[in-house]
Parts: C-alpha cells; structure tokens; sequence
C-alpha cells in the first residue's frame, strides 16, 4: 500500500497542515493546492510544502487529516 502524505511545514520543521490519501491524483492536487496557498513571505521564511509517501498508516502524522 501506498499511502501519500501532504505537508505544509514551517522554517523549524512543524507541520502546520496535513492530508494523507491512498489516491495518488488527489494528493498531487492536494499538494499543488498546498503549494499555492503558501505566501510569498512564507516561502521567503522557509515553509515548504512536502509531499511523500509511506507504506503503512502508522507513519502518517498524528495530526493529518486521513483520506480514504
């Protein structure tokens, strides 16, 4: 299983925002979505949005929002 996880993250590494889905096109839009919404400050400041994958739920953030 493949799960994708989207993470918008702040210059000291905490996510303020997280979706995790098992449909590759809806975090690719999730993640498109996450990048666009970043300001131009915070990217000057060092926030990214990430998208990865991992093989099990148990490596998902505690806090994201999980998308089945």
């Amino acid at each position: 299983m493949k799960i994708w996880v989207n993470e918008q993250i702040d210059p000291s590494g905490m996510i303020h925002a997280c979706i995790a889905c098992c449909d590759e096109s809806q975090a690719q839009q999730c993640h498109e979505s996450f990048k666009k919404d970043l300001t131009q400050i915070q990217k000057t400041n060092g926030w990214v949005a990430q998208l990865r994958t991992v093989d099990s739920w148990d490596l998902v953030p505690v806090n994201a929002l999980k998308l089945s």
